[in-house]
């Protein structure tokens, strides 16, 4: 049974929803989260320790206080999909990368717009960091659908260069 909370940010509601012990999805905003999930099937948690230990690192993220991410995921992907996710958890906290220097990491150097698709299909931004992907010549494109705004913000908690 999934299990979720949801907290205050600097960049609005987040609810984070786990599964089996394992964060499954970071939803940005309440209409995400009802997009994606039936919170009717769900408990709403806030004693779970692994849920007050994400919201904590997350908190600690927007901050700055903290660059990397500790806690136990459940991801899951088509086979194409969980190779750009594992590529985009190599790009270091406060760099970029674009959507074709991705493409040209996963051996796939045409596959730029199904990178933005995998990016799109990403249910745990922030800790999988989508938001590091931006345009080849480092302006920012599409984000959470389509709250650059968002991408935007957390680019400048990390220092990562970009062009507004």
């Amino acid at each position: 049974m999934k299990e979720y909370t949801s907290i205050q940010t600097i960049i609005g509601e987040l609810y984070i929803v786990i599964e089996d012990e394992r964060i499954v999805a970071i939803h940005m905003g309440e209409e995400d989260f009802l997009q994606s999930e039936n919170p009717s099937h769900m408990t709403n948690n806030r004693n779970h320790p692994l849920l007050n230990e994400a919201s904590r690192q997350l908190q600690e993220y927007l901050s700055g206080k903290r660059s990397e991410f500790d806690l136990p995921l459940k991801v899951e992907g088509t086979e194409f999909q969980m190779k750009v996710w594992k590529q985009l958890q190599s790009i270091p906290y406060g760099k970029t990368s674009s959507y074709q220097d991705v493409a040209a990491a996963i051996g796939n150097e045409k596959a730029v717009r199904a990178i933005g698709q995998a990016n799109k299909a990403n249910r745990l931004p922030i800790i999988i960091p989508c938001h590091r992907v931006i345009g080849k010549n480092q302006s920012l494109t599409g984000y959470a659908g389509k709250r650059i705004n968002i991408k935007e913000e957390l680019l400048l908690i990390e220092g990562a260069p970009f062009k507004k």
